[in-house]
């Protein structure tokens, strides 16, 4: 089967690898093959524990607070809100009791075979297995902070996400690079596992595409079916047909759907953050600054600082002061990390407000399948994506559990 695939980051690729495996003949469509998309910029976590969405009562509460500090771990710009209105709305009504616990539900759905989708697309990819399991440990700088936070851990554990309190002296033993005197409470969850690097997992997929199909440079501006085949439409004219169509292609996707005649809520969720290739010490773990929402992890490139929320237009400059903002909460925790010699990054994640990523066909024709939306999960979720639209771009009826993950529910 001829099939398009339209975005080359790490969903895009992925899937192209999975088809690719499947036999089918595959055709990747980078609107900015040199670019560093939001993949790349990522802690670096197959984070398994992550079944909780960003919407939900707590977080609702602290946003107030958040959107006071100019560079906490949730910032809006004003010029934007307008256009996120619509997205905020959502956000809110999806904080709601039942809705979190349905989001929950699908996330944990997915969740469950994506490490071992993983080790099944670093074999198709015939890339060196790329994972680690090295665990992870979770600071709160209070008591308050800690017990805030047992709602959400307990929902984790229900779903059957491993974690155990760790005492401070054990977290400052495993990590000892970190001040002990600076926090109060640690969650250690054994079961974390992380990759060497995101952007040479990318690296590795987008290689293998290439070997074995087709890996092209261009912005699709349309997706049109046509008789027996559907159209891809790039920048500049050119056409090219295909018997089936994966839409991938991050927050740009919403303007292709909205060419298809669909509604969507897809912003830009902007993180930033700073990679320093030799900080002086290493550490064996991803460590979590809990109340200030982001994450400090060893990978090949270095040691990297990143994490937060920002929602701006895609196109909007970046704001590198918050990356700065977060080195400087980090040098808390870490007197030694250096003040110089980062480099700094900004990406925009792709994110709905239920943080339930678009996955599933097309309504009015099958032959388009769409992935896209996965926030902060894109990693995470890559491989075990790429399984389940090979599945519906083979023809296969989308398993009951996927419907949440819908576009129908955006209509």
């Amino acid at each position: 089967m001829k099939i398009g695939v339209v975005g080359g980051g790490i969903i895009g690729s992925a899937a192209a690898v999975w088809l690719l495996g499947d036999g089918h003949d595959v055709t990747v469509f980078e609107r900015d093959p040199e670019g560093r998309p939001a993949s790349t910029g990522n802690a670096g976590l197959l984070n398994l524990p992550e079944i909780s969405p960003l919407a939900r009562p707590g977080i609702i509460a602290s946003v107030p607070g958040w959107l006071l500090d100019p560079l906490g771990p949730l910032t809006l710009r004003a010029r934007d809100l307008p256009a996120l209105t619509p997205f905020l709305a959502r956000f809110v009504f999806n904080a709601r009791p039942h809705q979190v616990e349905h989001a929950t539900t699908a996330l944990a759905f997915i969740m469950k075979t994506a490490l071992a989708d993983h080790q099944e697309l670093a074999r198709r990819a015939s890339l060196p297995m790329y994972m680690r399991r090295n665990g992870a440990i979770y600071l709160y700088d209070t008591d308050a902070a800690y017990d805030a936070a047992q709602h959400e851990w307990k929902e984790r554990g229900r779903h059957g996400a491993e974690y155990e309190d760790m005492s401070v002296e054990d977290a400052a033993a495993m990590v000892p690079a970190l001040d002990a005197k600076i926090f109060k409470r640690v969650v250690f969850t054994p079961d974390q596992w992380s990759v060497t690097s995101p952007l040479e997992v990318l690296l590795g997929l987008r290689t293998s595409v290439r070997n074995r199909g087709h890996f092209l440079t261009g912005a699709v501006t349309d997706i049109r079916p046509e008789g027996d085949s559907v159209a891809v439409v790039t920048k500049g004219g050119s056409i090219a047909k295909f018997d089936r169509v994966l839409l991938s292609g991050g927050v740009w996707s919403r303007d292709l759907v909205r060419k298809l005649g669909l509604r969507v809520l897809l912003e830009a969720e902007r993180g930033y953050n700073t990679t320093f290739p030799d900080p002086g010490f290493t550490i064996t773990v991803p460590v979590f600054l809990s109340a200030h929402g982001f994450v400090v992890s060893p990978l090949n490139d270095g040691l990297r600082v990143g994490g937060a929320v920002e929602l701006a237009s895609v196109d909007a400059p970046p704001n590198f002061a918050r990356a700065k903002a977060m080195r400087q909460k980090a040098r808390r925790y870490f007197p030694d990390l250096p003040e110089e010699g980062g480099r700094e990054w900004m990406g925009a994640r792709p994110a709905t407000p239920d943080s339930l990523a678009v996955i599933g066909p097309y309504p009015k024709d099958p032959r388009i399948v769409f992935a896209f939306g996965h926030g902060h999960l894109g990693l995470t979720l890559s491989a075990a994506t790429a399984r389940h639209v090979a599945g519906l771009l083979a023809g296969r009826p989308r398993e009951k559990n996927l419907e949440p993950f819908g576009i129908e529910r955006f209509q």
